[in-house]
């Protein structure tokens, strides 16, 4: 709810005398009647008893009485006063200011008339995205201070969704500060001149939504507003509405209001010509020698046919601020596709040099290109000679094991060990064979991954069980648990009840049942496979793509699904759900059982997999089950494939992001004793896509000494550097960096929506206004458009009785005397 911060006028107050028993004319007749009837009786009684006595006796005595009976009446009336106070509501208008990423376009067509209401946006602001043209707008002209002439104004971003608590609410102005009543410079919209604190526009209308919700944004407009004095809403937006409430539904309700809807239309709406770099793909590590592949994906608008160049770009990753640049690796010119395909450009690479590389995937565009953004994406490979080292950790061979094994067994880039706990002593494997867990630090700690296919953990000690927890939290180790039909739930010794095997529980992102019936399995199997159903993470995780970029969610349709699961309580706090086995007879308090989840601990990676059933996807293609296990396995091994020092790691959920998602980082660091570092907490700096930067705050994590958490969010398309500088070192530095790109639904249809916009002002009761000077229009500017709903608002304020004691104490005096004077002169009349 919009807070009323209304700038009242000065209220007027007034006594108002009433009676508290009458509330209508008809509540007089009773007590009148019954006071007369009761004054007549007395008049005929004195008739009678005064009879031997002079007739002016018999008036006196009967007017006496009548007297008393006249103020009983007063007294049963309640005569009181009732102070009103009287108070004059502004008219309110609401500002709805689209932050959707589509306002981040920059309209390279439009004539420079089209872009500022003042004169000086004119001749330099033709490079200003469509929600600087409105900035702008709010800082360089009086468009505010017009509206406040009349209105309350409530300023609104929105998105996915009406920000109400971002609301700025700005007053109606006084009358000295009235830029119409008194005429003021040219500057006078700013804050600074009507003595407010300054406004950080830039700040309020950032950037941060995935969606444009019109419908729902107005909605909650009209909503919030219910009950108050509403002359209407305006709408600054391009009009790209593709999520949420219909605009229709929102007409409706500003009809039974009858609040008028103003749309203001930002943009071209003729759809630019503009290529850009969708995406670019590099593998996280390469090795010196073994050639890779890198892709980009370009998308283009109004430029089918047209040829573009584009260009491989390799430099240090420790060069800053030097983003797009390098030494040119390959070029190579393609004919750019029809509107809403994506062209998958790929290079083949072969590193000879160690050390981490920037490669910047860049396209030069054809002139027609209006838009000039967009133009390259980058991504960080370590070229390192260590492969990644991993244990296949079984208690039984099942088809994953056995498909994992061979497939790791063949990998040139991994050093397999397996442990299989049911093979006999002596047996044969792909790999190395163990012949038992690791015992010691030096042992375990020189693994990367342990992939652990439903192990029996209670064969481990509870100093190997507490070996694993600290490889994984100090170390980056990381691991993968996936459930089996004998040892993750119900069974013989069940380890999930065991007090020993406490560090082994805390790796997992999951909680187990506290307790197993007899009739209780350690796996639900269904008669029928059923489809994962993935939640908004999993469909945004890269590591979890299988095919093509473009076919990737496409493929996880295609997947019949599995037939089992592991009963569980569901996923621990902090940890991410991925997917749910999506049969509705398994859910349980309303939610699927969890599949895929994953969390940090630590400074490494835990993931959980429900059955052992990924080799089901080698039914659609064989390389999805290796695609599957390969991006997994570097995922959850990030915490060690990717130190940059031995004093710590830098970690983030993800490598790719959508717009306004949440980056969490998290670094485990030592001080110079190799001790886990103590602080409260350390700077994180973060590089954004624009070049500015902003420090982010990593607090400690109380459960683990050493570790920090933090959160930032992504609010632009692009490539950001976040670099942390180690405590206690010498100038040494952990970088990551992370992807960000927009959502489909901003970029699909940038254009201005003429038709939408016009329709919902029309239907409405309002005006559409196309471009910011249009709203200064000679002949009904806006501030005149939007009518006046200034409301007299009268409070009464309760009686307070203890006002009206005193007239009631008099009333009963005097109801007393006038019965003791009239009981006195029958004494001495001798009538009594």
């Amino acid at each position: 709810m919009i807070p009323f911060n209304s700038l009242f006028a000065e209220a007027v107050s007034r006594s108002v005398f009433e009676w508290g028993r009458i509330q209508t004319n008809s509540d007089w007749a009773a007590p009148i009647a019954v006071a007369v009837g009761l004054m007549l009786f007395v008049r005929y009684m004195y008739v009678k008893d005064s009879v031997e006595l002079s007739p002016v006796w018999g008036w006196i005595l009967g007017a006496l009485r009548s007297f008393a009976i006249l103020a009983l009446l007063v007294f049963y009336l309640q005569p009181h006063w009732r102070i009103e106070k009287e108070t004059i509501r502004p008219s309110r208008v609401v500002a709805l200011v689209d932050t959707s990423m589509s306002m981040g376009i920059t309209d390279r067509d439009l004539a420079p008339s089209q872009l500022s209401g003042s004169a000086d946006a004119k001749s330099n602001e033709a490079a200003r995205n469509r929600v600087g043209q409105l900035i702008d707008a709010f800082e360089k002209t009086d468009l505010l201070n017009k509206l406040r002439a009349v209105h309350e104004v409530t300023v609104v971003p929105f998105s996915d969704r009406a920000y109400l608590d971002r609301a700025v609410v700005l007053p109606k102005l006084l009358a000295e500060k009235n830029p119409v009543a008194s005429p003021k410079p040219k500057d006078s919209a700013s804050p600074e001149s009507t003595g407010e604190k300054s406004i950080d526009w830039t700040s309020v209308l950032e950037l941060r939504g995935s969606e444009t919700r019109l419908g729902q944004a107005l909605i909650e407009a009209l909503q919030s507003q219910r009950g108050s004095p509403l002359a209407g809403v305006i709408a600054f937006t391009d009009g790209a509405q593709n999520a949420g409430a219909s605009p229709d539904l929102a007409v409706s309700y500003a009809q039974d209001s009858k609040t008028p809807i103003f749309a203001v239309g930002l943009g071209s709406d003729a759809e630019p010509a503009h290529v850009r770099v969708s995406d670019f793909s590099a593998p996280a590590r390469a090795y010196p020698g073994d050639p890779f592949s890198v892709v980009g994906y370009l998308q283009a608008r109004r430029l089918q046919g047209k040829t573009a160049t584009v260009q491989l770009l390799s430099r240090s990753a420790r060069d800053e601020g030097k983003e797009g640049t390098g030494a040119v690796l390959q070029s190579r010119e393609v004919t750019l596709p029809k509107d809403g395909e994506a062209l998958a450009v790929k290079f083949e690479i072969t590193p000879q040099e160690l050390g981490r590389s920037t490669f910047s995937f860049r396209v030069l565009p054809p002139k027609e290109d209006l838009r000039g953004e967009d133009h390259f994406r980058e991504a960080d490979v370590d070229i390192v000679d260590r492969k990644n080292h991993v244990l296949l950790f079984a208690g039984g061979p099942n088809r994953d094991y056995q498909y994992l094994r061979t497939m790791l067994y063949r990998d040139k880039t991994t050093k397999l060990e397996v442990l299989l706990q049911t093979a006999a002593h002596g047996a044969s494997q792909e790999g190395k064979m163990l012949d038992s867990f690791p015992k010691t630090r030096e042992e375990l700690f020189d693994y990367d991954c342990i992939v652990a296919f439903d192990p029996d953990w209670k064969a481990l000690s509870p100093e190997q069980a507490s070996l694993i927890e600290n490889w994984v939290s100090e170390q980056g180790g990381g691991l993968i648990v996936i459930a089996g039909a004998i040892n993750s739930g119900r069974a013989a010794g069940d380890w999930t009840q065991d007090p020993r095997m406490s560090s082994i529980r805390n790796l997992y992102p999951v909680e187990f049942p506290r307790r197993f019936s007899s009739s209780d399995s350690s796996a639900q199997i269904s008669d029928e496979p059923w489809p994962l159903e993935f939640t908004r993470e999993g469909e945004e995780a890269d590591f979890l793509a299988i095919g093509e970029r473009d076919d990737a969610k496409n493929a996880w349709n295609r997947f019949a699904g599995v037939y089992s699961y592991c009963p569980l309580r569901g996923a621990k706090p902090g940890a991410v759900v991925y997917s749910r086995f999506s049969d509705p007879k398994a859910a349980t308090i309303g939610q699927a059982p969890v599949f895929f989840a994953g969390q940090f601990y630590g400074s490494g990676r835990t993931f959980f997999i429900g059955s052992a059933e990924m080799w089901r996807l080698r039914t659609l293609d064989e390389a999805y089950f290796t695609q599957f296990y390969t991006k997994l396995i570097r995922h959850v091994s990030q915490g060690r494939l990717l130190r940059d020092s031995s004093r710590g790691v830098l970690l983030t959920n993800q490598d790719r992001y959508m717009i306004g998602n949440s980056i969490e980082a998290r670094a485990q660091l030592t001080d110079a004793r190799r001790e886990p570092l103590r602080a409260a907490e350390i700077d994180l700096r973060v590089a954004g896509p624009n070049g500015a930067a902003q420090n982010v705050k990593l607090a400690a994590d109380s459960n683990r000494p050493g570790s920090f958490v933090g959160q930032f969010p992504a609010t632009l398309e692009g490539a950001y550097r976040l670099e942390l500088p180690i405590p206690e070192s010498d100038g040494e530095r952990l970088v990551r960096r992370v992807q960000v790109r927009m959502p489909e639904l901003e970029s699909e249809h940038p254009q201005r929506n003429d038709a939408l916009l016009r329709a919902v002002a029309k239907n409405s009761g309002g005006k559409y206004y196309v471009g910011i000077p249009a709203v200064f229009d000679r002949d009904e500017p806006l501030a005149s458009a939007i009518k006046d709903r200034t409301a007299v608002v009268i409070q009464a304020e309760p009686p307070n009785p203890r006002n009206e004691e005193p007239l009631m104490r008099t009333l009963l005096i005097v109801i007393f005397a006038a019965l003791c004077l009239e009981w006195t002169l029958r004494r001495l009349l001798k009538l009594a």
